[in-house]
């Protein structure tokens, strides 16, 4: 499991010109599922992304978390997270998830982080996506739970 995650301003999800999900200050995560993921792994992910300490504290360190801040959470589909991209120049799906299993794992991670945060926005999983977000600082960071 793949969280690329981004500390953001704003940032929000539209499909076909319209609006899907979006939040103000937090983290925006795009998430990528690989075949031998399992659904007992979600909470840590989950877990990771909420606990990750990449607020901003009163010295200006990055010491509080999006649960210390009470920020929003925008979590994107991404399948692409998942190639094998070592060689060539094309990338290689094969290590990515099934689309049904990728799916289900997906909407299974998002019932997880909306049962510890109340504030989760979403894209969707298999349409073509327009992501606008404004990353603060700009700060990223690309979490795996395996």
């Amino acid at each position: 499991m793949i969280g690329l995650l981004q500390r953001v301003r704003q940032a929000k999800v539209c499909i076909d010109g319209k609006s899907v999900g979006a939040i103000g200050s937090g983290l925006l995560v795009l998430v990528g599922f690989q075949r031998d993921d399992r659904d007992d792994r979600l909470p840590r992910l989950v877990e990771r992304i909420l606990n990750y300490r990449v607020f901003a504290d009163d010295q200006g360190r990055m010491n509080r978390s999006l649960r210390d801040t009470g920020g929003g959470l925008l979590l994107v589909p991404q399948f692409t997270l998942a190639a094998e991209t070592s060689s060539g120049n094309r990338p290689s799906f094969t290590p990515a998830a099934p689309p049904a299993e990728g799916q289900r794992l997906f909407e299974a991670m998002v019932g997880v982080a909306r049962s510890e945060l109340p504030d989760v926005q979403t894209g969707q999983f298999g349409a073509h996506m327009q992501v606008d977000l404004v990353n603060d600082g700009p700060v990223t960071f690309w979490l795996e739970v395996h």
